[in-house]
């Protein structure tokens, strides 16, 4: 059935073929964008394990809360509510569960 017909496409859910178009072009972006973010997060494990190795061998603490509050109040203030939900997800990736 073409593309141009009401049933939408199976790949995309679109009902024409420039709205496929369109839709295939951006999921490419969304993609590209995610590896992006996979690597600056990989980016940010790594920075984050070499602040924690400093502070152990110093004889301090793994984690400093106080930091990570302020991360979590960061993400909220650019993101809303679900900013918080990230940032605990990025914390506990470079930092482990406390």
């Amino acid at each position: 059935m073409p593309a141009t017909d009401t049933a939408p496409r199976t790949d995309t859910g679109a009902r024409t073929d420039d709205a496929a178009d369109l839709i295939h072009g951006a999921r490419e972006r969304i993609d590209a964008l995610d590896d992006r973010i996979i690597g600056l997060i990989q980016e940010r494990m790594t920075v984050s394990a070499v602040i924690q190795e400093a502070r152990i061998t110093s004889g301090g603490r793994r984690v400093n809360l106080s930091r990570e509050m302020e991360v979590l109040g960061h993400y909220r203030d650019a993101l809303g509510k679900p900013g918080t939900a990230l940032a605990m997800t990025l914390l506990e990736l470079c930092r482990g569960r406390i």
